[in-house]
């Protein structure tokens, strides 16, 4: 299994996936519209890579491109990541994250059948258990009524994954349950490049410090958690990635109809706050905050169990928190 259709690839996890592939001896072949990411990813991933990467420019969905893709690169295996992500903008926007995330993949799935494509590594999330009975989070806990339409999307999407592998000759795939990525390339030349008002936490806190942004909003400093303020369990970006590569190993491995999931985080709970504090004592940069309102859609308290990552896949984080977000700062420098 050497080459491997990574769909968003020039997104902010693809992309640095794209890189641990490379390192690891595959071929990553990247699909993406660009509508939330930008061209200039490819010449950067080249020059971290020192390699010439193949990128075709359009959407996931569309069979005939698919068709293109697998039988020209002879693609063996998929990286799905082309889904929409902000869980605010699923509430606000919740038919256009069921048409993309999981008509989507719906079509995507019909393709790698129609074209003897085995092998799926599927981008999932956190968000699938809801609000948590018991932390931190094993991947035996119930899946709860989501608390947002994005939630929602990546239940539905991992019961469509292991249905399809169920009825499927070939199909073996892995859903792997994401916890909150952060950080950048150490090389600080890919990073996340928000489109907009960023969604995510660490991308406003490193505006705001730069002054791109008046004033970072908390949402909330009423939960039940020793600040106040929301717990995540926020995972280096580089870690992450080569999760994929530990994941592609491992379906390798396995015969057909073969279905897991598997939570990738650190373990490590952290609240909004101690985000800040640890940002601006590694930086020494001021973040200016308010507290406001809480949030739609966000629940009080998630972090990981990774044990079943470690003991199957092999995989465990080894980057820490400063790290993450010292990375974070000297990419968000050189966008200034």
């Amino acid at each position: 299994m050497k080459n491997i259709l990574v769909t968003g690839g020039a997104g902010f996890i693809g992309s640095h996936t794209v890189v641990e592939l490379i390192g690891a001896g595959y071929q990553p072949v990247i699909v993406d519209n660009f509508s939330n990411s930008k061209m200039e990813v490819l010449d950067q991933l080249e020059k971290i890579t020192d390699q010439k990467i193949t990128l075709y420019k359009g959407d996931y969905q569309d069979k005939k491109l698919l068709k293109q893709i697998f039988d020209k690169e002879k693609i063996q295996g998929v990286i799905h990541f082309a889904a929409y992500k902000a869980v605010g903008e699923s509430v606000q926007k919740p038919l256009a994250y069921y048409l993309n995330n999981v008509a989507g993949l719906v079509n995507l799935l019909e393709a790698m059948e129609e074209n003897n494509v085995p092998n799926l590594v599927f981008s999932s999330s956190c968000t699938v258990y809801g609000e948590p009975d018991n932390l931190p989070i094993g991947e035996e806990a119930p899946v709860k009524p989501a608390a947002s339409p994005y939630g929602a999307t990546k239940q539905m999407s991992e019961v469509i994954i292991q249905d399809t592998v169920a009825a499927s000759k070939q199909l073996r795939a892995v859903s792997l349950r994401y916890f909150n990525p952060i950080g950048a390339h150490p090389s600080a030349l890919i990073g996340e490049l928000p489109i907009g008002v960023p969604a995510n936490l660490v991308p406003f806190v490193t505006q705001s410090a730069a002054g791109i942004r008046d004033k970072l909003t908390v949402f909330g400093n009423d939960y039940p958690t020793p600040d106040g303020t929301n717990i995540r369990d926020y995972i280096h970006v580089v870690d992450l990635a080569a999760a994929h590569v530990k994941a592609l190993e491992y379906l390798a491995k396995q015969k057909p109809k073969f279905y897991d999931v598997f939570n990738i985080g650190t373990g490590q709970g952290t609240t909004v706050l101690e985000i800040i504090k640890t940002f601006q004592k590694v930086t020494g940069q001021k973040v200016p905050y308010q507290i406001g309102p809480r949030r739609d859609g966000d629940v009080v308290a998630v972090y990981a169990s990774a044990e079943k990552s470690h003991k199957i896949l092999g995989w465990k984080a080894k980057k820490t928190l400063d790290e993450a977000l010292a990375d974070a700062w000297r990419w968000q420098q050189t966008l200034d």
